[in-house]
């Protein structure tokens, strides 16, 4: 699954999954050297264009808010809200706001590749250092675990001044690495990590599936949630080839003659039960899994993150007011 060519075409690009006018296109986005002004472009235009972008009327309150839910106490309606929105929202508290959210992201080799001007590794430290700058602007606790076969880079969840640039130098740092292992990683993590939070998996998960369950479950079966956000290249996806041309496996280096014409169509069977078996893992373990192209903006990235967080804060707070059984 981790070969690619030496020698690219350009892919055909297959189109964000949303109507994304108004975003900033990736290859504009990555000719900005710094990559906090990236984050801070793509944050700052995606909380200030909400209400001309297709998500009008998406809540970004949350870490003040949340949306009414039966069994509510009604003291802690907020009644100025619900005159602005006519929509009932609850005054939320300090320890409901607070989020501890680890970013694991994938150095590996495979993450090398790239059918533009940027690569998939390119693409993924932009997509988490935009939530990492997110977050920071929620108050919120991030940390940062990058890795290949092993885990290379660490950085503690905190919320403090100056954690966020350090975090930023951390990912800017990280070369493209050696091999893909998800679970010698995964379980050094989810032995390590103690306090229960969100992590957050950023990888190309061009690698033997046969421990992912198992890895995954670990770090489910230590009370994280956990979200997944799938990084391809568009080329990847489509193998979007014209001509006959030499492939290369980035990761062990074996080289193959490839006719894409007589290829695409095994390869695209291959890839399709590859990604049904990524997806099958990820419902039975309750994890939001997202397939992100790197031609997707990273505006629409951030808004998967978003929706999955508050969707999973409504589930937490309906299960905070069930009523509890005396024993």
């Amino acid at each position: 699954m981790a070969s690619q060519p030496t020698q690219t075409q350009p892919s055909t690009p297959s189109g964000p999954r949303r109507e994304a006018r108004s975003f900033i296109d990736p290859q504009a986005l990555m000719r900005i050297e710094s990559l906090q002004l990236r984050a801070a472009s793509v944050v700052e235009g995606f909380l200030h264009g909400l209400h001309r972008s297709p998500y009008h009327g998406f809540s970004v309150e949350f870490s003040e808010y949340r949306e009414y839910l039966p069994g509510d106490d009604l003291r802690f309606l907020d009644w100025r809200v619900f005159a602005r929105t006519d929509r009932f929202y609850i005054k939320r508290f300090e320890d409901e706001t607070n989020l501890r959210c680890e970013l694991l992201v994938d150095t590996s080799r495979s993450m090398s590749f790239g059918s533009d001007t940027f690569s998939k590794l390119d693409y993924t430290r932009t997509l988490a250092a935009t939530i990492a700058y997110f977050l920071s602007l929620q108050r919120d606790a991030v940390g940062l675990r990058a890795f290949d076969e092993r885990i290379v880079e660490t950085l503690p969840a905190r919320y403090r001044p100056g954690h966020l640039n350090r975090l930023l130098l951390a990912l800017e740092r990280t070369p493209a690495g050696e091999g893909t292992d998800l679970s010698a990683p995964l379980e050094e993590i989810a032995a390590t990590v103690t306090k229960r939070g969100m992590i957050v998996l950023i990888s190309d998960l061009l690698a033997p599936l046969d421990k992912l369950d198992k890895s995954l479950g670990y770090l489910r079966s230590r009370g994280h949630e956990v979200i997944l956000l799938r990084v391809l290249d568009p080329a990847e996806i489509d193998f979007s080839f014209d001509t006959p041309t030499m492939f290369r496996d980035v990761e062990s280096g074996q080289q193959r003659y490839v006719d894409p014409q007589s290829a695409r169509h095994e390869y695209q069977i291959r890839f399709r039960e590859h990604a049904d078996a990524i997806k099958a893992t990820c419902d039975i373990l309750g994890i939001d899994l997202y397939e992100i192209p790197t031609d997707q903006p990273l505006e629409l990235s951030l808004f998967d993150f978003i929706q999955s967080r508050q969707q999973r804060s409504r589930h937490v707070a309906r299960r905070s007011n069930r009523p509890r059984r005396d024993a």
